[in-house]
């Protein structure tokens, strides 16, 4: 496979991004979009899956601890199917406690809460991709 998949971690008021190298298997953090509504916000992850030459994005979908999909998994499958109207193909990934690895990650780093507030969310991308990339890895 030579292709990158696009991962988004989204929020209510930040949109985290990572993407996979050209093989799909390391993850890089790339930005946090802040939201402003579906169509820029659509428009934006658009213009990234341009750059980085794929059509295929991969979201994390806020499950329950138990498993069960709530509000907020309704939400992101939502805003999915209007990034899938820009003709780009949506996987889905658990991302339960992802954000959580981020933030431990950006700690270890010494990175300040300030600093931490900017990154977690395009690192919980990351998390969230290389946790996709590790499952699908040929043996």
């Amino acid at each position: 496979m030579n292709k990158r998949i696009l991962c988004l971690d989204v929020g209510d008021a930040r949109i985290g991004v990572a993407v996979s190298d050209p093989t799909r298997t390391i993850a890089t953090p790339v930005e946090v979009i802040h939201r402003v509504g579906w169509g820029p916000d659509c428009r934006r992850i658009r213009e990234l899956c341009d750059r980085y030459e794929t059509d295929e994005v991969l979201s994390g979908l806020p499950l329950n601890m138990d498993g069960s999909e709530g509000f907020q998994a309704e939400k992101v499958r939502q805003f999915c199917a209007q990034v899938e109207k820009r003709g780009l193909k949506v996987f889905f990934q658990d991302e339960r406690l992802t954000t959580v690895t981020a933030e431990e990650a950006l700690l270890e780093d010494g990175m300040s809460r300030a600093g931490r507030k900017q990154n977690v969310d395009k690192v919980a991308a990351a998390v969230i991709l290389q946790q996709w990339l590790e499952e699908r890895k040929q043996p």
